[in-house]
């Protein structure tokens, strides 16, 4: 990833960094309707932009199936010399979750992308079309999730049970290759957020250091500890200064939303 490509897709996979068991688990966790949008913050002042994730039922090859969408654009003082239009979409199962057709359409101070991906469960290939190299690549895969069906896939896993310093992997196709991914839960935390005083728990993605990330363990996440699993706060330290977002509004959640008031 180039260090000019980096702000909300950082974003929408450090979202997809939590979960443990692999296993389909009746999903309790989210349904049509959800809304979440997050402040972008650079440096822990300066307001970078705005991420906005929803999801909707749709149908796709005569299949019901949930589409997620994920937005993300920059304001303020950091859009006039770094524009961001990012356009992330995923339709997945409604039951094991699992992706079928992936979009990902990115215009990043000028670094572009615009490429397709539909998964065949019956070859165990995935077609990735790019648009503006204009050519097609079919990549074998076994059990993998893309950027968005991540974050509803692990979500509705068993977390309960984790224990402090535990690791956790799954395999994420992005673009044309597969990712090994891995975080390590670090324990629970209150938190006092716009949203309100909020029980989370708290997770570390271990990234690839260098390019753009201080060092491997550079970000942090935080997820409601209440039955919706929802990201609520995410800081990572960059080469240059921080990134924060957090969760400043929120509609159509399939379970009520818990807040401490002590």
């Amino acid at each position: 990833m180039k260090k000019r490509n980096f702000l909300f897709a950082l974003f929408f996979i450090a979202l997809t960094s939590f979960g443990q068991d692999i296993s389909p688990e009746k999903n309790t966790v989210f349904k049509n309707g959800e809304w979440l949008r997050y402040k972008m913050s650079y440096s822990g002042w300066m307001r970078a932009g705005t991420a906005v994730l929803k999801l909707e039922e749709k149908e796709l090859n005569g299949k019901k199936v949930l589409h997620a969408t994920g937005t993300g654009w920059t304001s303020g003082m950091i859009k006039w010399f770094f524009k961001v239009d990012d356009t992330y979409e995923s339709y997945f199962d409604k039951e094991i979750i699992r992706p079928y057709f992936f979009k990902r359409k990115i215009d990043e101070g000028g670094y572009k992308k615009n490429r397709n991906i539909t998964f065949n469960y019956k070859t165990k290939k995935a077609l990735v079309q790019d648009f503006i190299k204009k050519k097609n690549t079919s990549i074998p895969f076994s059990e993998v999730q893309d950027m968005l069906s991540s974050f509803y896939y692990l979500r509705n896993q068993k977390i309960d049970t984790l224990k402090i310093g535990e690791e956790i992997s799954i395999d994420m196709f992005l673009d044309s290759q597969i990712y090994p991914f891995k975080l390590r839960f670090l324990g629970k935390e209150t938190l006092k957020t716009k949203v309100g005083k909020v029980k989370t728990l708290k997770f570390r993605p271990l990234v690839q250091a260098g390019r753009i990330f201080k060092a491997q363990e550079s970000v942090t996440i935080w997820i409601t500890a209440d039955k919706n699993k929802i990201p609520i706060k995410m800081k990572a330290n960059l080469s240059v200064g921080s990134l924060r977002a957090d969760l400043e509004a929120y509609k159509g959640l399939a379970n009520s939303f818990e807040k401490v008031f002590n």
